[in-house]
């Protein structure tokens, strides 16, 4: 009967979204290792869609200043040559190989010395992790004193979490804090140091014309008591999410733990009120507002009414950017306010000792987590994602099919939808990437424990193996 009810809600997942997948998405996929290049591109202005290149190839790129174009193609599986050949039209380009460095990409109009614009620097390197450039994260052993740690290496304390033991460091300037860096490693009271990696801003839903799916109609499960231990809360680690209308039933009292600036030293957790909820229609719907009703949608899908909740964490504040200390912060706060699912539509390339701590006590208390793998997209792990005992989510494009936008590789766990219909007031959005595809999972992990109250190790080994990931 279980394996039945999981393998409809497979169906019922996959064929909710079936009409979002002619919305337009820009893909490029760069397959380096054996010289391929697959793209389905509409409108795409140069410079992201040169980005997008030096992102996935490595090359460093050079444009002369003033040259544009709109791109709109769509071919599969030929060599970069041929590729750049569509992708670039009518501009000028020359291809220099390079032995001890990164191969060179020259995009002109007039002639090739006149290509001296760097694209996007930062992406061209992926593995390069970005970090705030003037803070560490440290954790120390019990008993250590953290302001003498601090001004042993010139540094200012931030932010603090005595309980978890985690502190922010800031410095004068980069050098300062690389010099403190080699020097903490070191330090026999310290268990961890990593710098304050930097997350991405997330994707945002575009407005829909032509939505495939209803509004969610869901109700609460009066039968069961509010602490009942098989009606989990989700913990969603997240931008703040707008006020969602009938589904704010099912929203536990939001809280931000990145302040009101782009700062984000808060420390101690408050409530909170999305700046946008009054003009909610005009700026369409947060990431946060998105995952919550993906989450929701999700559950709607395995019975009509629920005592799944959602505890809203945000971890953005009012910057585009969250950062691995906020990330850490909204874990703790998540967990302490009773999440025993934690649902990550967020990540990076970089793995922070400090984050997999915090991430590792939470699975030790039972609590099961789910991360997105990302939409680079590449093989190599995503995090956290790929820390060990997170529950790492790809996306499909239709059923037994990796959308071509998404990560994969050893490190991803599951698959699921990579896209979501989600409505703010009468208007309909389309939301797409591993993000979504998440936010099913722990959709789908709180609803069915909701009705059938299985161990959280059962529900994942169940997920894992009923939502296989397709092959490349």
């Amino acid at each position: 009967m279980r394996a039945a009810k999981i393998l409809l809600l497979t169906v019922l997942l996959v064929f909710a979204v079936a009409g979002a997948q002619s919305a337009t998405t820009n893909s490029l996929v760069w397959q380096t290792a054996t010289d391929r290049v697959s793209a389905d591109v509409r409108g795409e202005a140069l410079w992201p869609l040169l980005e997008d290149i030096a992102h996935q190839t490595g090359w460093h790129i050079f444009v002369e200043p003033g040259a544009d174009r709109k791109t709109d193609v769509k071919f599969k599986d030929l060599s970069s040559g041929e590729a750049l050949k569509k992708l670039l039209g009518d501009l000028n380009y020359a291809f220099v190989p390079k032995t001890n460095e990164a191969n060179h990409l020259y995009v002109f109009q007039t002639t090739m010395r006149n290509a001296t614009q760097r694209v996007a620097a930062a992406l061209a390197n992926p593995g390069k992790a970005k970090h705030v450039a003037n803070e560490l994260i440290v954790k120390l052993k019990p008993g250590a004193d953290i302001d003498a740690i601090a001004k042993s290496v010139g540094a200012k304390v931030i932010g603090r979490d005595d309980k978890l033991g985690i502190y922010r460091l800031q410095f004068e300037d980069e050098a300062a804090m690389e010099a403190a860096l080699a020097k903490l490693k070191t330090n026999s009271d310290v268990e961890a140091v990593d710098y304050n990696y930097i997350y991405d801003a997330p994707v945002t839903a575009q407005p829909y014309a032509h939505p495939s799916v209803s509004p969610i109609t869901l109700s609460p499960d009066s039968s069961k008591d509010s602490s009942d231990p098989c009606n989990p809360i989700v913990g969603l680690i997240d931008t703040g999410i707008q006020s969602m209308g009938s589904l704010d039933q099912f929203i536990l009292k939001k809280i931000s733990v990145a302040g009101d600036s782009t700062s984000g030293s808060g420390v101690t957790p408050k409530s909170y009120t999305a700046s946008s909820d009054s003009d909610a229609s005009a700026v369409g719907p947060t990431h946060g507002t998105s995952m919550a009703e993906t989450i929701l949608r999700a559950v709607s899908q395995q019975s009509s009414s629920t005592g799944v909740k959602i505890l809203a964490v945000d971890v953005y504040g009012s910057s585009e950017t969250a950062t691995t200390w906020n990330v850490a912060l909204g874990v703790k706060a998540a967990v302490d306010g009773g999440a025993t699912v934690l649902s990550m539509s967020l990540g990076g390339t970089a793995d922070s000792a400090v984050l997999d701590s915090i991430l590792q006590q939470a699975m030790a208390k039972g609590v099961i987590i789910f991360a997105a793998a990302g939409n680079t997209p590449v093989d190599t792990p995503t995090y956290p994602a790929a820390i060990a005992g997170v529950n790492a989510v790809t996306a499909l494009s239709a059923p037994g099919q990796l959308a071509s936008y998404a990560n994969f590789g050893s490190f991803v766990d599951m698959a699921l939808p990579g896209a979501s219909v989600v409505y703010l007031g009468n208007q309909a959005y389309l939301v797409q990437g591993t993000s979504p595809a998440t936010a099913y999972a722990s959709g789908v992990a709180a609803g069915y424990k909701s009705i059938n109250c299985d161990t959280w190790s059962v529900i994942q080994t169940m997920m894992q193996n009923k939502f296989t990931v397709p092959a490349k």
